[in-house]
Parts: structure tokens; C-alpha cells; sequence
């Protein structure tokens, strides 16, 4: 037997290929990571599913009569490359001639390969530009939201990306830890470009140890590992901002918030001050008003807030909580009560954002470090990109209006959609809409590795290589390991890499120079691998020759010196580091967001009620506050149809974690099948009755393959897919980010037909 071992990385995380004879057989993890992710075993399975794209298909309706009948069930045929190609780059071809640049969007949002250079999103995307550009996608839907309100009030959005202070400061200073939205271990099995270890157990571990005492603020007991022994504040869900107030008002009323850091370091606290206390609108915000919406009894907002007087403590939130209706209040408030107990810029103190959200956040890594990165090109139709979670609404309505972070746009008319190595029937919220605005474009492409529910609403669907069958580069901005990623296997079937598809496609339409610049897969890897190394070398890391780092399969970039902490300089000197805001300091409230005039977003954190949650009128319809998670069993959509994935699922569907007595109400019990409801559609699901839950919440995962029973306009989800029941629409005018945690529900038992089987 010929066995043969090979570096590779996933999202998951590094790893060895041990290849038999030709076949992948399983993943050993890398040997410097303590906590390697167990999704590394459904590997193999992944590579050889049945699931796979095979080869070139195109949907028989749109080929016969180029109709736009998208259901997701319908036949495809399979053609030959050379057929599929021409037929690609004739539509593109056309499309362009017709409707011009901007008919044609190819945001691709997803997270595809771990791998720098085969990323397929940034393929689309250097393709469509160096072709003559394409509307694209603003933002991210983990926090898009951040990304366009922070550098309002702090003049980054760097920390949401993870630079935030880190775990060596935290372990030898924090004295307290007040998690919102938890620090779920879960979450970290992966990070966008893979990571050579998994940090976060052991860092928690460590500040454990450290004497560090941990406050975690979720729905659910289970968003922190019970190692940490956690104090739980069980909260109604989409209220911290509220929360946060009633503790700041405390501050304010015992005299304990730092005046002085205020004045020298922040902007606009008086005026926020006067909406706190009930100066300017008559309505305190007392730890009794935050009771009354968020669920915490008052006496326990009194203690908190007096727990974190004088000492030094880290307020975390994670991404989740600005993944909702008006997302950008509990950021602020956060930014604004840490500010106020004095705490930015401190060692081990202030706050931050990601941690217990994705690997990496935090770790210590040296912020000049660069990473691999293939460069994208300028995209000609740049001014008609869309903020990520608009693109239902960009189908739907073109030439309408929208308010977006202070400007006026207006949604191009598209009529062609170009989607590589993504799945918006995952990421995105109310699918049934989304699946009804599919119909509109006249034709949609896909590339793709297996059949997922994008692929099978797809036009033309072209079979794509998997990390396995290719060469590449790895490397994250939050992970210290740059990896070589080695070819294990031959591609299957007839898959091809999303760079060859494209070459052959702009060589087709008049472009290949622009789009390869005279390079093929491995001379872009070099390239990439080069420009990493002289961009290191010029802070002091000397990574090896590219043949050596080849032959060894990684490099590890030296940790950094000294601990980051951030805002540091800037706490210590203002006026010499100043912050990118129009004051140079903290906008506790900003006038620039009070200039553009939008009643969803005013001049400082103000308690706006989401258009969902508990205390909304439709709570009496739809009386439980539905909270989706990431899955523990694969990375949001991705390998789903895998072994970990079938052994989570009850009788084929997701598990609905719910109080006992919210369950018991309904007469149901563990493993029961239910449908999940709104007005916007229905999901199955299986009841698990959680104790951990607060009353009046469920939660349930998402990441389920899109699975409607019927061709209806809101056909019943049979696999599980919350996302069928989302709202979509945005945070607010400024951002537009995704609002997909403010969902009302109801619950009850099923007993029709139960999911179809991966």
C-alpha cells in the first residue's frame, strides 16, 4: 500500500492528508494544535459524497427555453466543458453588451476554501473586474453591521476583525470578564483561512487560573464552557443595550463613573447623559426600566455595575448581538459604559468584540504582520456595490432607492448573477422571498464543489475542485501560521480549479491578460508567498526561502514582544494619537450620524426597540423569540449532508432547544416533531427541552440545506433552516447590516411528513 502524507487546511483548521493509494483517508491534525476541531474527520466523506458536482449541468428549462422557473427541483443536464464555457461566457458576453457592467453582480459572498489564492470569492471577483467590473457586496453578514458604524464612534472597525486586546494582557490584568452573547467554544473550531492551533479553551483556561471571575449575559447557559464556573445572567433576547443603560445609570447615580477620562478622552457624554438619566426625554433608564424590558431583575443590574467599580474589568460582545434589528445600539453602549467606568486603553480593560464569535480573536499576534492575500484589481462598477445583506432587495427593486451610512443609492438593474463558493440559501434571511426575487435575473452561474441548495437553483452550475485536489497558501490575519497547502488527490470527476474555469473564460471574452497577469496557479502562489515574506521582513521576520517553507509545510511567525492592548497610545495621549473620528476622541455622540437624519440610528445609544422581540405587539401572535446559533456539527452551511451533521439531527431534522416550561405549555417533549412559524414561512424541527434556555427564547442552529417541500411561493422547510423565518432588513439606514436575530415564532407539534435523508 502506498500511503502519502500531505499539509492542508480547512477552515477547521491544519492538518495532514494521509492519502492510500490514490485516496484521501482521513485528517490528522496539525501537531501544534491542542484543541483540533473534530469536523476534521468528516473530511474524507466530504471529498467522496455522492453530493458531488460531477460535471458541467445546466437546468433543462433555462437551456431549452432560457426560462427562469428556478424551484430548486428541477432536471439538469450534463454537458461538456467546452459547451458549458461557451455558454457562460456567451451570457456574460451578452449581458454586458446589453445591459452594461452593472447588470451583472457577482458579490459570491461565502467563505469557500481556507486557501489565500483558490478563495473562490476573491476569483469571482478579480474575474468580473478585470473583465470590465460587477455590482459586489459591501460588508460580511457576521458583522457587517460593525463594519460601517464603528469608525463613526471609534474611527476603526479593526477591532470587530479581532485586533482587539489581547489574551496575554487579559490573563495578567482583568480582574473581571462580562461577556454579552456568551463565549462559546463552538464558534472557535473555525476562522476564515484556517488557524494552526485552536487558542481559545486555552486562553480561557488560563485566565481561569488567573483568578479571572467570568460574567456571561446570554439567552442561553451554554454560550460559556462550564469549566469557567460562569455567573449567568439569563436576558431576553436583543435587550443588552437596555441592560447596559440601567447599569451605566447606576454608575452615574453612585458618583462612580470616571469624569475624567470622559472629558479628556471622549465626546458627547453630557448629552448622553441627559437621555440617561430622563433630563431630556422625562424617562430614567433605572436598573427598574431595564428590568422591565430585558428580564434582569433590578437588584442584579445594581450589583453588576457595582461589581465593575474600580476594577479592572473587559466588556466582550459578540458579533451576534449587532446581527440584529438595530444592532449598532448594544455596540455603542458597550464602547459607552466601558468608557465610562474608565477602562479603555488600560491593560486587560475596556472592551471588545468577537471573542467566543470565531478563532483567533485576540490572540497574540503582531498587528504589522502581513498575511497571504491575492490582490482583487479595481472593480470599474465599484459605485454600485451593495451592502452585503441587500441583495434580495437589490433583485427585486431595481432603480429604487436606499439609505446607506450617510449617502443615497440606488439598486442597478441586475440580470445576470455570477455565485462562486457560497450559499445565500444559508446565510441569508427570509429564503422563501430570496428564492421568489432568484426568479427575476435571466441567468445565474454557480460554480460549486456539491449540490447545494444554491447550486440547485442555479442556471448553469460548473464543478469545482476541492482544497484537497489543489495547490495553495494559508494564512488568517488572527492566526500566526502561514500553511502549504499540498495537493493530496487528483480532482474528482470532472472538477476544475475556479481560476482555470476563469482563465478559459476570459481568454474566451478578450481579458486573460489582465485577469492571470502572465501566471498560472503556482506562480501566483510564490508570488503570494513573496510579497508576504518581503512585507515581514521589513518589521523584522525573516521567514524561509518559498522551497523551504514548502518542503516543511508551514511557518510560524514569531509572537510579538509586547502585549497589545488597544487604544493605549491614544489613552495616554490623545491629542499625539488621536482616533479617526471628526473630534479625534470617542463619539459617545456623534454629530456626523445626527447630520445624515435617520430616526433608526440618532446621535448617541438609545434604547430603539427591534421590530421583533418580546415585548413587540407581535409577541402575542408569535410569542417566542427565536435565537439562531452557529452549528457545532459544520461551519455554517458546509458539510451539512456530512456524519456529524446526521448524528446531530433528531429524525432528520434540527434541534429546537426550548425551556421545559415553555414546552410544556405546548404538550412537547424531547425529540417531538414541530414546526417553527411566522408570517414568513415554517421550518420542521425536533423539540429538546434545555433548562439553559431562558423562558420565552429557543434557539436552534442554522446552516440545514435549504429544503422546501413544494414549488409554492412559501412552501413548508423540511430540513431545519431557520432562516426561512428571518426578517430581512436592515440594522438601520447607516449600516443595512443583517438583522437575521430578531425573529418572533410560534412552535407547534407536527405530524405531517418528516425530512428527507442526506
Amino acid at each position: 500500500m502506498a500511503v502519502q502524507r500531505f499539509q492542508q487546511l480547512a477552515h477547521w483548521g491544519a492538518y495532514t492528508a494521509v492519502v492510500e493509494d490514490g485516496r484521501f483517508v482521513r485528517a490528522e491534525p496539525f501537531f501544534r494544535d491542542a484543541h483540533p476541531s473534530p469536523m476534521l474527520e468528516a473530511l474524507p466523506e466530504l471529498v467522496y459524497s455522492e453530493h458531488r458536482v460531477r460535471r458541467p449541468s445546466v437546468r433543462e428549462g433555462w437551456l431549452a427555453r432560457r426560462d427562469r422557473s428556478r424551484s430548486g427541483h428541477e432536471r439538469y443536464v450534463e454537458v461538456d466543458w467546452d459547451t458549458a464555457l461557451e455558454l457562460v461566457a456567451g451570457e456574460l458576453a451578452r449581458v454586458r453588451s446589453e445591459h452594461g457592467h452593472q447588470s451583472i453582480f457577482g458579490g459570491s459572498y461565502g467563505w469557500s476554501s481556507a486557501g489565500r489564492f483558490h478563495h473562490a470569492r476573491s476569483q469571482v471577483r478579480r474575474f468580473l473586474y478585470s473583465g470590465g467590473g460587477s455590482v459586489d457586496q459591501l460588508g460580511n453578514y457576521s458583522w457587517g453591521c460593525a463594519q460601517f458604524f464603528l469608525p463613526h464612534v471609534i474611527g476603526t472597525f479593526a477591532p470587530v476583525t479581532g485586533r482587539v486586546t489581547d489574551w496575554n494582557s487579559v490573563v495578567g490584568h482583568t480582574k473581571l470578564m462580562v461577556a454579552f452573547g456568551g463565549l462559546g467554544l463552538k464558534n472557535a473550531q473555525v476562522a476564515s483561512g484556517g488557524s494552526g492551533e485552536h487558542t481559545l479553551e486555552t486562553w480561557l483556561r488560563k485566565s481561569k487560573a488567573a483568578g479571572i471571575e467570568f460574567v456571561v449575559v446570554s439567552p442561553t447557559r451554554s454560550d460559556a464552557p462550564a469549566f469557567l464556573d460562569a455567573r449567568w445572567i439569563p436576558i431576553r433576547p436583543n435587550t443588552d443595550a437596555a441592560l447596559m443603560m440601567g447599569m451605566a445609570f447606576e454608575l452615574v447615580a453612585r458618583g462612580t463613573h470616571d469624569r475624567a477620562f470622559l472629558a479628556r478622552c471622549c465626546t458627547g457624554y453630557e448629552r448622553f447623559e441627559a437621555y440617561l438619566t430622563g433630563r431630556s426625554d422625562g424617562l430614567a433608564k433605572s436598573p427598574e426600566w431595564a428590568e422591565a424590558i430585558c428580564g434582569v431583575p433590578a437588584a442584579d443590574i445594581r450589583a453588576l455595575a457595582r461589581q465593575l467599580e474600580g476594577v479592572r474589568s473587559m466588556l466582550t460582545l459578540t458579533w451576534s448581538l449587532q446581527r440584529a434589528h438595530r444592532g449598532e445600539q448594544p455596540y455603542w453602549m458597550a464602547i459607552t459604559l466601558a468608557s465610562m467606568l474608565g477602562q479603555v486603553g488600560l491593560p486587560g480593560g475596556g472592551f471588545a468584540f468577537g471573542h467566543g464569535s470565531i478563532q483567533g480573536v485576540g490572540a497574540p499576534r503582531d498587528v504589522r504582520a502581513a498575511s497571504p492575500e491575492l490582490p482583487l484589481g479595481r472593480n470599474p462598477a465599484g459605485a454600485h456595490s451593495i451592502p452585503v445583506a441587500r441583495h434580495t432587495d437589490l433583485l427585486e427593486n431595481p432603480g429604487a432607492s436606499y439609505d446607506f451610512n450617510g449617502e443615497r443609492r440606488i439598486y442597478p438593474d441586475i440580470r445576470m448573477v455570477y455565485w462562486a463558493g457560497g450559499n445565500p440559501f444559508h446565510h441569508h434571511q427570509d429564503l422563501n422571498r430570496m428564492r421568489r426575487a432568484w426568479q427575476r435575473p435571466e441567468t445565474i452561474v454557480v460554480h460549486e464543489t456539491h449540490w447545494t441548495p444554491t447550486a440547485k437553483h442555479a442556471d448553469i452550475v460548473l464543478p469545482a475542485t476541492t482544497s484537497l485536489e489543489r495547490n495553495d497558501i494559508g494564512g488568517a490575519s488572527r492566526d500566526r501560521y502561514i500553511i502549504a497547502m499540498q495537493r493530496a488527490i487528483d480532482p474528482q470527476h470532472q472538477a476544475r480549479d475556479d481560476f482555470d474555469i476563469f482563465r478559459e473564460l476570459a481568454t474566451r471574452n478578450g481579458h486573460e491578460p489582465a485577469f492571470t497577469e502572465g501566471l498560472d496557479a503556482d506562480g501566483w502562489i510564490r508570488l503570494m508567498y513573496e510579497r508576504t515574506r518581503e512585507a515581514n521582513g521589513k518589521i523584522g521576520v525573516q521567514q524561509p526561502a518559498f522551497e523551504d517553507w514548502w518542503r516543511t509545510g508551514w511557518y510560524e511567525v514569531p509572537a510579538p514582544e509586547k502585549d497589545f492592548v488597544l487604544f493605549e497610545a491614544f489613552r495616554e495621549d490623545p491629542a499625539a494619537h488621536p482616533l479617526s473620528t471628526p473630534s479625534g476622541r470617542i463619539e459617545i455622540t456623534s454629530e456626523r450620524i445626527e447630520a445624515f437624519g435617520y430616526d433608526d440610528c440618532p446621535a448617541h445609544p438609545t434604547w430603539l426597540a427591534p421590530v421583533e422581540w418580546l415585548g413587540a405587539s407581535g409577541a402575542a401572535t408569535h410569542p417566542l423569540h427565536l435565537v439562531t446559533n452557529q452549528p457545532v456539527d459544520k461551519l455554517h452551511s458546509q458539510a451539512d449532508f456530512g456524519p456529524l451533521a446526521r448524528a446531530k439531527r433528531i429524525g432528520g431534522r434540527e434541534p429546537i432547544h426550548m425551556n421545559p416550561a415553555d414546552a410544556q405549555a405546548r404538550g412537547l417533549a424531547h425529540g417531538d416533531p414541530v414546526r417553527v412559524f411566522n408570517a414568513r414561512g415554517a421550518c420542521l424541527a425536533s423539540v429538546v427541552p434545555d433548562d439553559g434556555v431562558v423562558r420565552g427564547a429557543a434557539i436552534m442552529a442554522t446552516g440545514g440545506w435549504y429544503d422546501p417541500q413544494d414549488d409554492g411561493p412559501d412552501p413548508l422547510e423540511l430540513r431545519g433552516n431557520p432562516n426561512v423565518l428571518a426578517p430581512d432588513l436592515g440594522t438601520s439606514k447607516l449600516a443595512q447590516g443583517s438583522s437575521a436575530l430578531s425573529i418572533l415564532v410560534e412552535v407547534e407539534r407536527w405530524a405531517g411528513p418528516v425530512a428527507r435523508q442526506a
